[in-house]
């Protein structure tokens, strides 16, 4: 059995605990997880053991309960009754928006609430740890000892109190791993790799892939292996979900912006003016998210094409099925002893992929290399 603990009880979270039960009972498909089958772990040894957040809202509640405001009655697994949301910690993650929200390092040193929640895994004994808590503003440490420095301080954000806790973890209870699902840089900080990598941890990060980012990566990889000349790409995203509502705050925005822009230098090998990122908050639009890409290229004989591309994507359900696959990777790797990052898993699967400078490719070759590391055959890519 693989044992997961949750920290962020918000859309993502749901969205997979949801379909991570539906998987297991067969009522569902499993579209939307890029390795299906081709795992030895199957869904059936998936199993969330506790799950963190610290909006008042949602501490104290099953997550069957949190459920029933997205999914009607009948989708939601009776198991989710189990599993009842805990107080996590907060330093200010959820600043600035419209939550009564605190962490159970109020009051007290940092570090002796990590020390509390280091004291509820070796009860649970979670295999595998996944951040998907609001979008914070956070930079990169740099340093063991520095990142030692501000935990005793209290001076770090929640991803990388959380980050730091799982390494204390795996350094006095078991081998375990970390997917940061969110832009704050674990993966792409050396100071946390090598962190993790002394603590027998492995961590995936940052920031999971879904929607427009990997769909910009494939299109520009198209545009390079014909060398058309890209000359400018614009993308927006709107959406009216708590994230959008988060990246309304500039210091928070930045974050998301730095994890999508990057990809067009690195695919392409050269500077293009552009403007890639979240754009805008609109509750109507809940979830489900409008696109907008408009990417202008010279072809032969300098002539000037354009694609404009118009979608709308269900945010969260996105990235939960890219977990099911990232929670058993980590198990996997936990199991072979690869501690530290793993490039070839963060490469498909984040849109900054760690370690710090590692390039970002298109997805579909980055596919491929996932594939070519885990010994997997598929005929499609042949």
């Amino acid at each position: 059995m693989v044992k997961i603990v949750v920290i962020g009880q918000g859309l993502v979270a749901t969205h997979f605990a949801v379909g991570l039960e539906r998987l297991k009972m067969g009522s569902i498909k499993d579209y939307g997880v890029p390795l299906r089958d081709k795992l030895p772990i199957k869904y059936s040894e998936l199993e969330i053991v506790g799950s963190y957040d610290v909006d008042d809202e949602k501490v104290g509640k099953s997550i069957y309960n949190i459920a029933l405001k997205i999914f009607e009655k009948k989708a939601v697994p009776e198991k989710l009754r189990e599993i009842t949301v805990k107080r996590g910690i907060h330093l200010d993650s959820l600043k600035g928006l419209p939550f009564k929200a605190h962490g159970r390092e109020e009051g007290r040193r940092l570090l002796d609430a990590i020390n509390e929640l280091v004291d509820e895994w070796r009860e649970l004994r979670p295999d595998v740890f996944i951040n998907v808590i609001t979008t914070e503003p956070v930079e990169q440490i740099g340093s063991v000892d520095e990142i030692e420095e501000r935990i005793r301080e209290g001076k770090v954000s929640a991803s990388q109190a959380y980050a730091y806790a799982v390494t204390k973890y795996c350094r006095e209870a078991r081998p375990a791993a970390f997917i940061n699902a969110i832009p704050s840089p674990i993966a792409n900080d050396p100071g946390f790799v090598e962190l993790f990598k002394k603590s027998n941890c492995v961590v995936f990060g940052d920031d999971g892939a879904t929607g427009a980012t990997p769909l910009t990566a494939d299109l520009l990889e198209h545009l390079a292996e014909r060398n058309r000349r890209v000359i400018d790409i614009a993308q927006f995203n709107i959406g009216g979900n708590t994230d959008f509502l988060a990246l309304d705050i500039p210091e928070r925005n930045i974050m998301k912006k730095k994890t999508k822009s990057t990809i067009v230098e690195d695919i392409l090998g050269y500077h293009v003016p552009t403007y890639i990122r979240p754009t805008g908050y609109l509750e109507p639009l809940g979830d489900k998210k409008f696109v907008a890409m408009i990417i202008e290229y010279y072809s032969f004989n300098g002539f000037k094409d354009e694609w404009y591309i118009v979608a709308r994507i269900n945010d969260s359900p996105a990235l939960a099925g890219l977990l099911v696959d990232l929670v058993r990777l980590g198990k996997i790797a936990v199991d072979k002893g690869i501690y530290g990052t793993v490039y070839e898993i963060n490469a498909f699967y984040m849109k900054n992929p760690g370690p710090k400078n590692a390039k970002a490719i298109a997805k579909t070759i980055a596919y491929r290399k996932l594939l070519e590391r885990l010994g997997i055959i598929d005929e499609r890519t042949m």
